[in-house]
C-alpha cells in the first residue's frame, strides 16, 4: 500500500462522506426528492469505487467471490428497496474501515519498507581518470567505486585506496563506528563517516548482503501463514453461503407466507451485510504485519508469520557457544610461569612472539599485554598447526601447542586450569613447558538472566559445542544452562537437535548462522545471532540483526502476543457475525444496525491488532 493509494481511497472517502451529508440535509418531506437519491448514489459510487474495483480484480484473478462483491450487494440491495442513506453509510463505514486497513498495513509496513533503502541506487564509478555516476545494478565485479564522506557503501567489496571508519548498522545492527584500512571487506549499505575511500566491486549488487536482506523482508511481507491461508479459503466458500442464505430468506418464507416479499427481501439485504466476514478476513494480516514491523524496529529480521506462528509452544532451546551465550572473544584470565625464571623477560618474549601471529588467542595476548614487552631484532617462524617459535640468545622459544614435557611446578596449575574449560596457550623453553596463558571465552552479561527468563517460560536451554566436556561444563555452569553437549561437529548438532525434538517437544536452535547451518535447517525455529551474512539470511527463520540475546524470549513473548490478539479477533468477529445473523432472522435488527454493528466490529478488530505497534 503506498502513500499516494492510501490518500487516494481516503480523498474519495471524503467525498462520499460530503454526499451524505448534503443527503440528509435535503432528505425533507415525504416522499424524498429525487435528487436526494441522487446524493446518496454518487457517495455509494465514489465512496465504493475502491472496494468495487479491488473486488472485481480479486473475483477475476481467483474466480471466486469475495468481502468485496458481497458489500456491493449488499449496499445495492439496500437501494433497491429504497434504503439509500443505509446503503450509502454502509460503503462510507466499509470504505473507513478499508482506508483504516490500509493505514494500518502502511504503518505497519513502514518499519518494514525502510530496510529496503538500506543501499543507494547509483554509485560513482572510477574508469581510469574519469568518475562517472551509474546505476548500481549495472555494476560488474572488478568495477572500482568512489565512496565519499557521508556516502553509502553501493557494494560488497574491498577497499583499494583509503582508510575509514564506516557504520555498520545496516548490517550488524551495531551503530558504532568500525575502522576499515586498505584491502579490509566492506558492505553495501555501509556510511562512510570518515575519508573518501575507493572499493573494488567483489559481488555482483544482486547477491550482495544488503540485497539478501531485502530479498528477506519481501519473502517476510508476502509469505502467509497457516492461519492467514485457512482464512482466504474460509473467505471463498463462507461468501457462496451467506448469499444462499440471503436468497433463501428473500424467497422461502414468502412462499409459505411467513413474510411479505418485501419484508423478506429487506431481512436478505441484512444478512449480506452482517453475514460478511469482513472482521474475521481483517483478523491475522494485519497483526501479523504489525508484529513483524515490531520486530524490525529492534533489528529482528522474521521470515514472515509462518516462524512466529511456530514459535508458540516450543519447549527446548539449543544455543551455540561461541558468538550466542558467550561474545565470542577470549580474554586471558591467568599467566603461570615457573619461579625460577624472571616473569618479564618470558613476557617479553611471549609477546614478541604472538604479535607476530594473526591467531585470535595470539591478538588477545598481546592485547592483555603492554607494548613495553617488544624486543626488537627477532626472527620468528610460525609452524602451521602449532604455533609460533623463535631462537633468542640460542635458546628456543614456542608459543602455542607444541608436544612437550610440562615443568612438575606448573602441571597441578595447568591440570586445574583445563578442569575449568579454560583455552591454554604453552610457553615453551627448549622442549619444556614452563609456563601457560590461560583465556576464556566472555559469557554475555546477561546470559543468565535470559535462561532464567526462558525457564520461566518452561524452554529448556541446552549449550551445543566443538569444545571439549570441561569448557562446555564451565560455561554451561556461568550461564545458568542445565544440559549441555560437548565436543561436538556441525552434522553432531544436527543429531541432538533431533534427538532434543523427540525427546522434548518443538525446538529452537540458535546459532551463527554458518558453522550451524544444518542445524538450524532441521530445527522447528532457527534464528540467527549477529550480523546478517548470506548464510545466515538464507538458513535462518530469524535473523536477531544487534546480537541481542535478550531479544529471544522477546520474540517469544511478542509470539504469544500476536497469537492472542489473533484469536481475539477471531473469536470476537465470529461472535459478532453470529448475533447479527440470529438477530435478523427473528426481526430483531434493521439495515442501520447492522451496518453499524457490522463495520464497527471490523474497525475494532483493526485497531486490536494495532496494539501489537506498541513497545
Amino acid at each position: 500500500m503506498t502513500r499516494k493509494q492510501l490518500i487516494t481511497e481516503f480523498t474519495l472517502l471524503m467525498i462520499s462522506i460530503v454526499f451524505i451529508i448534503l443527503g440528509f440535509i435535503f432528505s425533507k418531506g415525504h416522499p424524498e426528492p429525487w435528487y436526494v437519491a441522487l446524493l446518496f448514489g454518487l457517495s455509494f459510487a465514489i465512496g465504493g469505487y475502491e472496494k468495487a474495483k479491488e473486488g472485481i480484480i480479486k473475483t477475476i484473478e481467483n474466480k471466486s467471490l469475495n468481502v468485496e462483491i458481497l458489500m456491493i450487494l449488499a449496499a445495492l440491495g439496500a437501494f433497491i428497496v429504497g434504503d439509500y442513506s443505509e446503503g450509502a453509510i454502509l460503503i462510507m463505514i466499509f470504505s473507513i474501515s478499508g482506508v483504516l486497513e490500509s493505514y494500518a498495513t502502511s504503518k505497519s509496513e513502514k518499519a518494514l519498507t525502510s530496510l529496503l533503502k538500506l543501499a543507494p541506487e547509483q554509485a560513482l564509478k572510477r574508469t581510469g581518470h574519469d568518475e562517472i555516476l551509474v546505476n548500481v545494478s549495472d555494476l560488474v565485479i572488478g568495477d572500482e567505486v568512489i565512496v565519499k564522506v557521508g556516502e553509502q557503501v553501493p557494494v560488497d567489496g574491498k577497499i583499494i585506496e583509503g582508510n575509514t571508519s564506516l557504520n555498520q548498522a545496516a548490517i550488524t545492527g551495531e551503530f558504532q563506528p568500525v575502522e576499515r584500512h586498505t584491502y579490509d571487506k566492506v558492505f553495501a549499505g555501509s556510511i562512510n563517516i570518515e575519508s573518501t575511500i575507493v572499493v573494488r566491486t567483489e559481488k555482483d549488487p544482486k547477491d550482495s548482503v544488503v540485497q539478501k536482506i531485502v530479498d528477506f523482508v519481501k519473502k517476510a511481507q508476502h509469505e502467509k501463514t497457516k492461519s492467514q491461508s485457512f482464512i482466504d479459503r474460509f473467505e471463498k466458500w463462507y461468501v457462496y453461503v451467506v448469499i444462499l442464505l440471503a436468497i433463501s430468506l428473500m424467497i422461502i418464507p414468502p412462499m409459505f407466507g411467513w413474510w411479505t416479499k418485501d419484508y423478506a427481501f429487506n431481512r436478505g439485504v441484512i444478512v449480506l451485510v452482517v453475514g460478511s466476514p469482513c472482521a474475521l478476513v481483517a483478523s491475522i494480516t494485519p497483526a501479523m504485519l504489525s508484529a513483524l514491523s515490531n520486530g524490525a524496529r529492534k533489528r529482528i529480521l522474521i521470515k514472515g508469520g509462518h516462524p512466529l506462528e511456530s514459535l508458540i509452544g516450543i519447549k527446548a532451546i539449543m544455543l551455540d557457544k561461541t558468538g550466542t551465550i558467550t561474545t565470542g572473544v577470549p580474554h586471558v584470565v591467568r599467566i603461570e610461569i615457573i619461579d625460577s625464571l624472571v616473569k618479564e623477560d618470558v613476557l617479553s618474549i611471549l609477546y614478541t612472539l604472538e604479535k607476530q601471529s594473526n591467531h585470535p588467542l595470539a591478538k588477545s595476548i598481546t592485547e592483555h599485554l603492554d607494548k613495553k614487552y617488544m624486543l626488537p631484532s627477532v626472527k620468528t617462524n610460525e609452524v602451521p598447526g602449532h604455533g609460533m617459535e623463535a631462537k633468542i640468545d640460542h635458546v628456543l622459544w614456542q608459543i602455542g601447542k607444541f608436544d612437550t614435557t610440562i615443568h612438575p611446578e606448573i602441571q597441578e596449575k595447568l591440570d586445574r586450569c583445563n578442569t575449568l574449560g579454560h583455552s591454554n596457550v604453552s610457553i615453551i623453553k627448549d622442549g619444556v613447558t614452563i609456563g601457560f596463558v590461560a583465556l576464556m571465552d566472555t559469557i554475555r552479561a546477561n546470559a543468565k538472566v535470559v535462561m532464567q527468563d526462558l525457564k520461566s517460560m518452561g524452554i529448556t536451554p541446552v549449550l551445543l559445542t566443538g569444545d571439549h566436556k570441561y569448557t562446555a561444563y564451565s560455561i554451561a555452569k556461568e550461564a545458568g544452562i542445565d544440559a549441555f553437549e560437548s565436543d561436538l561437529l556441525p552434522e553432531d548438532k544436527v543429531k541432538h537437535v533431533k534427538a532434543y525434538q523427540e525427546k522434548l517437544g518443538k525446538s529452537i536452535m540458535v546459532g551463527d548462522g554458518i558453522n550451524d547451518a544444518p542445524a538450524l535447517a532441521i530445527a522447528d525455529v532457527s534464528i540467527a545471532m549477529g550480523s546478517a551474512t548470506d548464510v545466515s539470511l538464507e538458513t535462518a527463520d530469524i535473523v536477531i540483526m544487534n546480537d541481542q540475546l535478550e531479544n529471544i524470549p522477546k520474540l517469544i513473548r511478542l509470539a504469544k502476543r500476536t497469537r492472542m490478539i489473533t484469536l481475539q479477533n477471531i473469536i470476537f468477529s465470529v461472535t459478532v457475525i453470529t448475533f447479527l445473523l440470529i438477530s435478523n432472522i427473528f426481526g430483531m435488527i434493521e439495515l442501520p444496525i447492522g451496518v453499524i454493528a457490522h463495520e464497527g466490529s471490523t474497525i475494532l478488530v483493526i485497531l486490536n491488532s494495532l496494539r501489537l505497534l506498541l513497545k
